[in-house]
């Protein structure tokens, strides 16, 4: 049996001093950070949509997860991949650095592969002289033979390592059709999930899109 003195001895061992918990908190900050910078550089990223060139899919205001892992494991300092997993597919929802400024980042749809003959008809995209069922396009304006390529493109081939990019609301998107591929390496991943909606013009959070899924 313990006397008085040996109890309190233990209850006084169990207590950190107030100087031991500052550590602890700090150390389980620091670490937090650093895990919160390692997910950044290299597994995941949040995106916000700024614009409307991927409605139906996404809405401006949605805020989404990136998996900057599905494609390879890029390097933090450069755009080459230490390890490269497969290619991107026709069809997914990616997020890459414009071409034209690689400051800014956009999100559009992978349409045409290395190798594939694109071309647009009257709205219609033909993938190698077969047209493609999009069931996720949206058109918001009349065929017009005036807009140029963005309701008729001439049959074109993305080179290799190059992918051919459209948005989804296919009438309001400035993408490959204007302005060309996309390098394999300037491809920082695959949108995963909607985490967030701020409906941007009615001030209101959109429960309805949170969680879902991007495909």
């Amino acid at each position: 049996m313990r006397t008085p003195n040996e109890v309190d001895k233990l209850k006084a061992e169990e207590i950190p001093s107030p100087k031991s918990l500052v550590r602890e908190l700090a150390e389980g900050l620091v670490t937090a950070v650093l895990v919160a910078f390692v997910l950044k550089l290299f597994i995941i990223q949040a995106f916000r949509i700024p614009s409307g060139s991927m409605i139906p899919t996404l809405d401006v205001g949605d805020q989404i997860l990136v998996y900057k892992l599905a494609f390879g494991i890029r390097s933090p300092l450069g755009d080459h991949y230490w390890i490269r997993f497969h290619d991107p597919s026709r069809g997914d929802v990616v997020v890459f650095r414009y071409p034209k400024d690689e400051t800014k980042d956009f999100i559009k749809r992978v349409i045409g592969l290395p190798g594939d003959h694109v071309a647009v008809r009257n709205k219609i995209v033909y993938i190698n002289g077969k047209p493609l069922t999009e069931h996720y396009v949206q058109y918001i304006q009349p065929l017009d033979f005036d807009q140029g390529v963005r309701d008729n493109m001439p049959d074109t081939v993305v080179p290799p390592g190059q992918f051919f990019v459209m948005g989804d609301n296919r009438d309001d998107s400035y993408d490959s059709r204007f302005w060309g591929f996309v390098d394999r390496r300037k491809i920082l991943g695959k949108a995963m999930l909607v985490y967030w909606s701020w409906n941007t013009v009615g001030k209101s959070i959109r429960f309805d899109r949170i969680g879902k899924r991007i495909h």
